[in-house]
């Protein structure tokens, strides 16, 4: 039984990780946060003393996931997404939340300064959109709104029937 891969792509504090993990759960499809992977397995290249973050080593959390990429039904959560090999996704939902709503969920996580506003800025010239169209075919790349729990809802609903019609047009 063949299954799809999904990524889930946008900027921090969007609500990446709480839908990626409903929907595994909810689909039957295991769960990957890249962010959680690259610490858990040390998947880092140096430390940004600027943003107070480690830098991830793209090549190694490629050669990390290529095995259960290639075996399917794998939905992956993380902020970027042009090194990620194209083949891998049949599907890439990039979230969206209004400035004034994630400003106070990064605050809320101690993001400041430089940090903060950084990503205020990528969210609101869709830094992460506009990367996700240039790394995919258009066609498997859309854009979805994440400000409350009825848009968390509505996203649910949505990919799941997305999730159903693959698998019966591929199985």
């Amino acid at each position: 039984m063949r299954r799809p891969n999904v990524l889930i792509t946008g900027t921090p504090g969007v609500g990446k990780t709480t839908l990626g993990k409903e929907l595994a759960s909810r689909a039957g499809l295991s769960y990957v946060n890249v962010g959680d992977l690259a610490k858990e397995g040390e998947l880092y290249e140096g430390f940004d003393e600027e943003y107070d973050c480690p830098i991830l080593d793209e090549d190694r959390v490629i050669d990390e996931l290529e095995d259960r990429m290639s075996e399917g039904g794998v939905i992956v959560d993380y902020h970027g997404c042009d090194f990620f090999p194209e083949r891998w996704f049949h599907i890439v939902f990039v979230l969206r939340t209004e400035n004034s709503c994630l400003y106070d969920r990064l605050e809320s996580r101690g993001y400041t300064g430089k940090k903060l506003q950084d990503n205020i800025q990528c969210e609101i010239f869709q830094t992460l959109y506009e990367e996700a169209v240039l790394s995919y075919r258009k066609e498997i790349v859309h854009q979805l709104p994440s400000n409350t729990p009825e848009d968390l809802e509505r996203n649910l609903d949505q990919i799941m029937q997305w999730i159903e019609q693959w698998m019966k047009d591929n199985n």
